[in-house]
């Protein structure tokens, strides 16, 4: 009962956390100079790219009736707390709010779009991390001190030592023919060849698969060591442990003690990271995907942010918002279901 309630509170302080979030980014950007009235009064004047045909004069002034129009167009003439319950209820959340830079799609038809890749990339890294790290990490625990533990930590503080977007770099220079006289095994960048909607079912997820190999390991590489390390340290303590012993001492094989007892206990740390599957639908790597040239969730939060396109913005934000706490929520029910030791106190 206590963990029904204690998971209850959590959803209901869900809430203002995500209020909170929200205010404080909504409050940032009617704030920071540069917002999307001034971008769209650069283009009318001519300045940089413009996307308004017709508006757009070379050295024409703006005048103030102009400027209040644009105020307008935007909410931004209105009471802060209103601009903000609108954003809120009748836009759901931004998603219904119509881009600022694309007036004829709404925020969540862009987000829409580029959901499906992210989803490829973010699943796939999520994945491919943990069923690579979680053995890798037991069997480091398990051969500690010898070949095997000191070759495979090499190649793990390599992978924490640089940065993705330094293996992104290293990567595309090597293996996509970046730099003539190198290998040309994937392609520069992008997420599918073109004319792949022609292809077969099977020829297309290959396709695919060649476009996503290079991203994806820059993808794990920030967490593979984390988690290694986590899960070598974690599988080390429980097998030191005096319940363990025990069982060794009660006639039990050692592989039976450590896969049987010992490991359970040792995915308690690891699955503080589970929760985070829901986010990594929307996060991205903007480094990565900008070096890929992969038109995800990553570029699209960049290009929203340079060119002030706040509602696609702040949409992005309230999504990412939602789904964090979400998942920090599945993260406690992950360690309830793991170690059912853990309880929770209402004080």
């Amino acid at each position: 009962m206590n963990r029904l309630f204690y998971l209850f509170r959590r959803l209901i302080l869900a809430v203002p956390t995500f209020i909170g979030i929200t205010l404080v980014c909504f409050a940032l950007t009617r704030m920071l100079p540069g917002g999307p009235v001034e971008m769209r009064l650069l283009r009318m004047r001519g300045i940089g790219d413009s996307t308004m045909a017709g508006e757009a004069r070379p050295g024409a002034s703006i005048t103030e009736d102009q400027r209040r129009a644009l105020n307008a167009k935007f909410g931004f003439d209105q009471p802060f707390f209103t601009q903000y319950a609108n954003w809120l209820v009748r836009d759901r959340m931004g998603l219904r709010m119509t881009s600022y830079d694309f007036p004829n799609r709404t925020a969540w038809d862009l987000i829409a779009a580029r959901f499906p890749i992210s989803l490829w990339f973010g699943i796939t890294g999520f994945f491919l991390s943990y069923l690579v790290c979680i053995p890798l990490g037991i069997a480091k625990a398990l051969r500690h001190g010898t070949r095997f533990d000191a070759a495979s930590s090499v190649w793990v503080f390599i992978g924490y030592a640089l940065p993705s977007f330094a293996i992104a770099m290293l990567l595309r220079t090597a293996l996509c023919g970046a730099v003539d006289g190198l290998w040309n095994f994937f392609p520069l960048g992008g997420f599918e060849s073109a004319g792949a909607d022609t292809l077969t079912f099977w020829n297309r997820l290959r396709d695919h698969a060649w476009h996503m190999t290079l991203p994806v390991i820059c993808y794990m590489a920030g967490s593979f060591a984390v988690l290694t390390l986590m899960m070598k340290n974690a599988a080390l303590d429980q097998i030191s442990s005096d319940y363990v012993r025990t069982v060794l001492a009660k006639g039990a094989s050692f592989r039976r003690a450590v896969w049987c007892h010992a490991f359970r206990n040792a995915l308690i740390p690891i699955a503080t990271g589970v929760g985070g599957i829901l986010t990594v639908f929307f996060a991205g790597s903007v480094i990565i995907e900008t070096i890929f040239e992969i038109p995800g969730m990553g570029q699209l939060s960049l290009n929203a942010i340079t060119r002030r396109d706040y509602a696609v913005f702040m949409a992005l934000l309230s999504l990412t918002a939602s789904l964090q706490l979400v998942g920090n929520l599945i993260s406690d029910v992950c360690y309830m279901i793991i170690d059912p030791r853990i309880h929770f106190d209402r004080s």
